[in-house]
């Protein structure tokens, strides 16, 4: 009988080894090598300091956490990032995330990762599918809310004006979230004063290059601007270039309140050319990595988390500038 008993109990610690070799091991079952998960994450593209920040965020957490990152830019095309999305699907990766270029268009991709039963996770960017089983969470910020804290500047920096107030916008890329809902944000805020009017309004791309030639623009079809609102730093950067280019003074003849709060905005801030920053936190790696790891573990995780953003005026953003990492 003894012997009888160690023959069983060999046979079954023989069988527990190879579930634990199977379920560890480098097949299509653990997506990724050596037991580690595997991440497909298709970015954006590079077409800012925000995005360079964000895209270091989530390479250096990756490397931290253990999970193994299979990344991609897609140079702000959207035929770039469904390609990429395709190719994590046939490589089975555990996860896959990304931030969408624009808004529209995911729901034939998405519903082959859904076929794949390979879970997806929205960063920065939202999608406006109504099929919200196409994606496991969105990790992000409250775009209207960043817009809407840009209109209450404006309405606060300029409540006691008699005249009109005009307004130039350089938009973000066209067809994206945060074009789309930083323009929503602001517009309902300074709807409520007839004083307050957009005279000119065009997409800069989210580029410091093209916001400097839209500002150009701008500066030569409007005899008067007051304040220029940019949906990002980089084009309210690069606007800084074309206003003073025309010889006229940024922060003064003409206030700028811009969307970010990268280390480049700040120090225009400090320095008086830039009036007031929204802060958009690109630093959502660690958040990412933990809703990745959950998401694999089957565990819940909300609809929608939001990250803890903030403002700058020209004092705080000189107290931010020290310890600022991007």
């Amino acid at each position: 009988m003894n012997v009888l008993k160690k023959r069983w109990a060999a046979a079954a610690a023989a069988a527990a080894g190879l579930v634990l070799l199977t379920a560890c091991g480098s097949g299509g079952s653990s997506g990724g090598s050596g037991g580690a998960i595997t991440l497909g994450f298709a970015q954006v593209g590079a077409e800012s300091g925000w995005r360079t920040a964000n895209t270091k965020s989530i390479q250096e957490s990756a490397k931290t956490a253990g999970v193994e990152l299979k990344f991609s830019d897609a140079q702000q095309k959207q035929e770039n990032q469904i390609s990429a999305i395709r190719s994590y699907i046939q490589q089975k990766v555990k996860v896959i995330a990304f931030s969408p270029v624009v808004e529209s268009g995911w729901d034939t991709v998405l519903k082959e990762a859904k076929t794949a039963n390979i879970p997806v996770i929205l960063t920065d960017r939202a999608i406006d599918s109504p099929d919200k089983s196409l994606y496991k969470t969105f990790l992000g910020s409250d775009f209207i809310a960043e817009g809407k804290k840009a209109g209450e500047w404006l309405t606060k920096e300029f409540g006691s004006a008699t005249g009109q107030v005009n307004i130039v916008e350089l938009q973000g890329t066209t067809g994206s979230a945060p074009a789309n809902d930083r323009k929503k944000g602001f517009a309902d805020v300074i709807a409520a004063d007839p004083k307050y009017k957009i005279v000119a309004s065009q997409t800069g791309e989210f580029t410091r290059a093209k916001g400097k030639e839209v500002m150009e623009a701008f500066l030569k079809s409007q005899p008067k601007i007051d304040v220029l609102y940019a949906h990002n730093d980089d084009m309210a950067l690069g606007a800084i270039e074309a206003i003073e280019a025309a010889g006229k003074v940024p922060g003064k003849d003409i206030k700028i309140v811009s969307v970010d709060g990268v280390k480049d905005a700040l120090t225009a801030l400090a320095d008086g050319k830039i009036n007031h920053v929204v802060e958009c936190n690109p630093l959502l790696g660690p958040q990412l990595m933990d809703l990745v790891k959950k998401v694999v573990a089957g565990e819940q995780v909300p609809a929608r988390i939001e990250t803890q953003e903030t403002e700058f005026d020209q004092a705080s953003a000189k107290a931010a500038l020290p310890q600022r990492q991007y």
